[in-house]
């Protein structure tokens, strides 16, 4: 998810922690809400890329809708997951990977356009991109009913204080999406960009959520001893409870010039 500094994507440790365990970040992240999925359809796309496609989250969806997706990852961990689902993966950082020519209707990036250097990845998306092309980055962002919310905040203010305004519910808030929107427009290389949200809810149990918080790099990258402490800390704290998250999918929409 996007951070306050507009720099995470130099934390390569973070960037490519994910692979660590590559079929656990599979089974606990969520997908992405079927409108989202019909909007990025709507210019009926024949060829998508997904950049950063991880295990394929994001390009299942729009495969089954009958698109060509061709992924692009840096981890071969992640990459092995997803073709396993019927993706084609080559390997690569999208700013440098070669495309061989190749040319796309439509470009996604599910939770990981922050991991790509603003600057380059705004320049080659434009490049790769049809006329008439979309480019469109996305996010998944939670928050969970006040009560537990206090709970967990508890939890991490005991175990790991450092996290108290990171973790998967504080960190990477909406508000971290609008100065990538405005970075977008300032390249020049996009006639059109929107923002857009999706509202929607997940019911967890306990050891759902707490599988999910494991697959965050903030988390991953923590000390293991410290890690497991926060997640028996959590755990507690949830308690007997299924957890009801309220999500908030946030989406750019750019049209290159």
């Amino acid at each position: 998810m996007p951070q306050q500094s507009d720099r995470i994507h130099t934390n390569r440790t973070r960037a490519e922690s994910f692979g660590a365990d590559a079929a656990a970040y599979d089974r606990a992240r969520p997908y992405y809400p079927p409108a989202l999925i019909d909007d990025l359809l709507a210019d009926r796309p024949v060829t998508a890329l997904d950049v950063g496609c991880g295990t394929g989250k994001a390009a299942r969806a729009i495969a089954e809708r009958g698109v060509q997706v061709l992924g692009v990852e840096i981890d071969e961990r992640m990459a092995d997951v997803a073709r396993g689902h019927g993706i084609d993966v080559e390997i690569g950082s999208f700013e440098t990977w070669d495309a061989a020519g190749r040319s796309f209707d439509l470009i996604v990036s599910g939770q990981a356009w922050h991991w790509i250097d603003p600057d380059r990845g705004a320049a080659r998306a434009a490049e790769l991109l049809r006329p008439g092309g979309l480019l469109a980055p996305f996010w998944n962002f939670s928050t969970l009913d006040e009560d537990l919310r206090r709970r967990v905040d508890t939890a991490y203010d005991r175990v790991v204080p450092q996290l108290r305004t990171n973790s998967i519910l504080h960190g990477a808030g909406p508000g971290t999406v609008p100065p990538l929107v405005e970075g977008l427009r300032s390249t020049g290389r996009f006639v059109e960009v929107e923002h857009r949200r999706y509202p929607w809810d997940h019911t967890y149990t306990r050891d759902e959520w707490l599988d999910l918080m494991r697959t965050h790099s903030n988390h991953s990258t923590l000390p293991p001893a410290q890690l497991a402490q926060l997640v028996n800390a959590v755990g507690e704290a949830i308690g007997e409870d299924v957890v009801h998250a309220h999500y908030l999918t946030e989406a750019i929409f750019a049209r290159p010039a």
